[in-house]
């Protein structure tokens, strides 16, 4: 994860100097800060129309921090992001990887790795909560009429845990599982009113996406349950949960995306309760 952290640190100088940086070049911070993810793919001609300012600028400004130009600022960003995706390795491949570690490994010991890295991401994702957010994805849900879920491959498995449990809730609840093919057709009466919670991960999945771009032309709300605030969920959600899971042997866990999909059940749960207590009349639901 080092480069991953190196963006971090550079991301954190150019907030610790922003109100120092001449008028042009706030505006490459800003730009920066606003494409994040996608800096590895755009041409200094790009960004500096972006920002409205000459190609020099975009110069000096990754000069100013440190480096002999764009070319390998960005290099940086190019290689957070492929650290961020090499997950999407077959499975065999990362295996593979394992096994040829120069020392041979207990099963003990990988399962060790993957604790810690769990833990780590639980941490991460205890520090990192944006309780505003948190509130309003609640309320976002408190309030739709039905409920529609998708996540595909790895998602699947916490898309179906929440769709479970929102089952026990008086909310109608729908499980975009893909069955035969059939995400669209399965998604296509969602409405005004509705919501739809969206997890996916880079590289993100198609049918995920599809089911996005269907609720928003269809003036649903959109819970986005993701690791960025960038990319194309951010683009559409209505509300953006961000949740960074630990990595072992380039497989990424699900335990904070879990643990934050259990919370927001139980969060809205208890939400519904209070509303049926505030609405009803003394004695109406006793036993």
């Amino acid at each position: 994860m080092a480069k991953h952290n190196e963006v971090d640190q550079l991301m954190q100088r150019i907030k610790a100097d922003f109100e120092s940086l001449p008028r042009q070049l706030q505006g490459v911070a800003r730009y920066l800060e606003q494409h994040r993810g996608s800096i590895m793919v755009r041409r200094v001609n790009e960004i500096a129309g972006g920002c409205g300012v000459h190609p020099s600028a975009v110069v000096r400004f990754a000069q100013r921090f440190g480096y002999s130009g764009f070319t390998q600022m960005q290099a940086v960003f190019r290689s957070a992001y492929t650290e961020r995706t090499a997950p999407s390795r077959s499975y065999e491949e990362r295996i593979r990887s394992v096994i040829e570690q120069s020392q041979p490994m207990p099963a003990a010991s990988i399962a060790a790795r993957f604790i810690e890295a769990s833990r780590a991401g639980l941490d991460e994702l205890s520090h990192g909560l944006d309780e505003k957010r948190f509130d309003k994805a609640v309320e976002l849900l408190a309030e739709a009429q039905n409920i529609y879920v998708v996540g595909v491959r790895r998602s699947f498995a916490i898309a179906s845990y929440i769709a479970y449990a929102l089952q026990h809730t008086p909310k109608r609840v729908h499980l975009i599982s893909g069955l035969g093919g059939m995400e669209q057709q399965q998604i296509r009466s969602i409405g005004k009113g509705d919501a739809l919670i969206a997890i996916s991960f880079p590289p993100y999945g198609k049918e995920t996406l599809t089911c996005v771009r269907m609720a928003v032309e269809r003036q649903a709300k959109v819970l986005a349950i993701t690791e960025s605030d960038l990319g194309p969920l951010a683009q559409r959600s209505s509300v953006l949960l961000k949740v960074t899971e630990g990595s072992a042997f380039a497989f990424r866990g699900l335990t904070s995306t879990m643990c934050l999909c259990q919370a927001l059940f139980v969060a809205l749960a208890y939400r519904l309760q209070l509303n049926v207590e505030e609405t009803s009349e003394p004695g109406e639901f006793d036993d």
